[in-house]
């Protein structure tokens, strides 16, 4: 088992990114379906949160049938970081997550995310009064550090410990690295095996099948791994990296049945969660990534943006199962899109 905080995850727990316009509950929950045991929210701005700006405050949406999950904020200001983090243990969510990983300009000119990497005082500032001012576990999510000359991490993550912070997750990249070349996993292992570290060490990156990830927990020893951008359209992750963890053998891949059902499941949450049009609108983005690699399946997707309603909808991805119900899927090459813009760690 892995603890954090009052949390008890299995062993060797696999953890959903925070990915913004990405993490969001309906999305969250079919991860769930497929075996990530903890998800995080997409990010909030801790200024936007205490100035109460509704984008902000709906990020905090979370589902009893989704826990554990956490809600990740960014800041560059202690005093607006403890607030924010005052108001989001109002909302009952298992854990607190601090972001210093993100690494695009509008965030880190704010001298937030991934921008705090070029002053590690600075981050166990903030750390500290985010987990002063909640009762919540506090986690922090970051990367290696700011650039190939400041990978000091090893006693950053000391640091960051004795602020009273329950795990980290790294991501194995610095910020001017962006998602460019190998995350470097061998920092990573050195933080988890610092004899000093006595909370979990998570690591995240280029993970992109079962087989890496569990060659990567071998190699490094690390208490569990985060995906992101390899979940993106492809919840099976979690079910084929824990069903090669058990057995050494690859899952099959997932079925056209199951393709569709994921979409249906993703739709019925869009639209509880956002309402009719927002939930459809929202969801013209994900068919594609579900049903990659059937067949004619673009014309497929392009009828299914189109249409103006639910129905329309369910009655298309009827069809698709029913012409397809004999096709024998095949396991397609997992894409690691590059969402840096949007923060998709």
């Amino acid at each position: 088992m892995v603890n954090i905080g009052n949390i008890t995850l299995p062993d060797f727990p696999l953890l959903l990114a925070p990915m913004e316009d990405v993490s969001d509950p309906p999305f969250r929950a079919v991860c769930r379906a497929f075996g990530a045991d903890l998800t995080y929210s997409e990010f909030i701005s801790s200024a936007s949160l205490v100035k109460g700006a509704i984008h902000a405050r709906r990020k905090l949406d979370i589902f009893d049938s989704e826990r554990p999950v956490g809600i990740q904020l960014y800041g560059g200001d202690e005093e607006m970081l403890a607030q924010a983090a005052a108001i989001v243990e109002a909302t009952n969510p298992s854990l607190l997550d601090i972001n210093f990983g993100c690494p695009v300009k509008g965030v880190v000119g704010q001298g937030a995310g991934a921008g705090v990497l070029r002053d590690p005082d600075r981050m166990v500032r903030l750390t500290t009064a985010c987990v002063k001012a909640t009762s919540l576990p506090v986690t922090v999510k970051t990367r290696l550090g700011w650039d190939e000359g400041s990978k000091n991490f090893v006693e950053v993550a000391e640091r960051l410990q004795d602020t009273g912070i329950k795990a980290l997750t790294i991501h194995g990249r610095t910020r001017t690295q962006l998602y460019k070349g190998e995350a470097d996993w061998a920092l990573i292992a050195a933080v988890k095996n610092n004899p000093r570290m006595q909370i979990p060490i998570f690591g995240n990156g280029d993970i992109d099948s079962a087989e890496k990830a569990v060659e990567y927990t071998r190699r490094f020893g690390v208490d569990g791994i985060m995906i992101g951008r390899a979940a993106i359209g492809y919840p099976w992750i979690f079910r084929e990296i824990k069903h090669f963890r058990e057995t050494g053998e690859p899952a099959p891949a997932p079925t056209v049945a199951e393709r569709v059902a994921v979409c249906r499941m993703h739709l019925a949450g869009a639209l509880k969660w956002n309402g009719p049009t927002q939930g459809l609108n929202e969801m013209r983005g994900r068919y594609a990534h579900y049903l990659k690699g059937l067949p004619n399946i673009k014309e497929y997707t392009r009828r299914l943006v189109r249409l103006p309603d639910a129905a329309g909808v369910e009655a298309l991805l009827d069809e698709i199962a029913q012409l397809l119900q004999n096709y024998v899927t095949e396991p397609q090459p997992i894409q690691l899109v590059n969402y840096h813009e949007n923060c998709a760690l």
